[in-house]
């Protein structure tokens, strides 16, 4: 389906809901879309869990993609 009818359908439809909710919901997902350059709001908890996350990657304490994978995969036979 072409980019232009997409959007057609689009705006039948968006014409078409009375449901404020969502509408809002649909708002937020084109919001994030293209409000790119906006610094996203974090809460405090958010910024202290990222600052703890920063402190253990320098202390090394992370783990690779694969040995994310083969402990999930571990889990996941148990």
């Amino acid at each position: 389906m072409e980019t232009q009818n997409i959007k057609s359908l689009l705006y039948e439809s968006i014409a078409n809901i009375d449901d404020d909710n969502f509408l809002l919901a649909v708002k937020e997902i084109m919001d994030r879309k293209y409000n790119l350059s906006a610094e996203p709001i974090l809460s405090a908890y958010q910024i202290e869990r990222l600052e703890k996350s920063k402190a253990q990657i320098k202390e090394g304490k992370f783990l690779t993609n694969q040995q994310a994978d083969s402990l999930v995969d571990k889990w996941l036979s148990e």
